[in-house]
């Protein structure tokens, strides 16, 4: 035994070389978080939606759960339920029903682009009211604008891809 010990300590130990650490790449980066937005003098936040020929102009305000179209209720501007639904989700998803007035000018398209446009707004304008509900409205899809349009026409044919019967002879 005291062999073994006597020669564990005669031999001498390697030095120490100190290593170069690479930058570890599996850091993440810090995250900006973007400036928190200030609503206008009246109290409002803003958000502009976009969906095919329609454009909406969306102002949000803490308030009692107010929702008007160009100076009309919901209900009173869109008779489809679906669209109705659609303009109401961002809303329900954020759980901020009954708890901001929604107030919305819209114009060009027709009902289906306007109520598109109208929730893209309701969206936008959420995401400066409160910052924390991005992720929510993301999840959802609700900050993504649509961008299918319809195809022009093309001369020469009676529509965008129909054409005229061919006549072999």
């Amino acid at each position: 035994m005291a062999e073994d010990q006597t020669s564990a300590d005669s031999t001498p130990a390697a030095p120490e070389t100190p290593v170069a650490e690479a930058p570890a790449a599996s850091t993440p980066a810090p995250v900006e978080t973007p400036a928190p937005v200030k609503p206008d003098q009246g109290g409002f936040f803003w958000g502009t939606g976009r969906r095919k020929a329609s454009v909406a102009r969306v102002r949000i305000r803490p308030g009692e759960g107010r929702f008007m179209i160009n100076g009309r209720k919901i209900d009173n501007y869109f008779n489809e339920l679906r669209d109705r639904q659609d303009i109401v989700r961002p809303l329900e998803v954020t759980d901020t029903s009954g708890k901001v007035d929604v107030l919305v000018n819209v114009h060009g398209g027709g009902f289906t682009g306007q109520a598109g446009a109208i929730a893209l707004g309701v969206s936008r304008a959420l995401k400066g009211y409160d910052a924390t509900l991005e992720p929510a409205l993301r999840e959802n899809n609700m900050l993504t604008r649509d961008p299918r349009r319809v195809e022009r026409k093309k001369y020469g044919q009676p529509g965008a891809r129909k054409r005229f019967q061919f006549s072999k002879r």
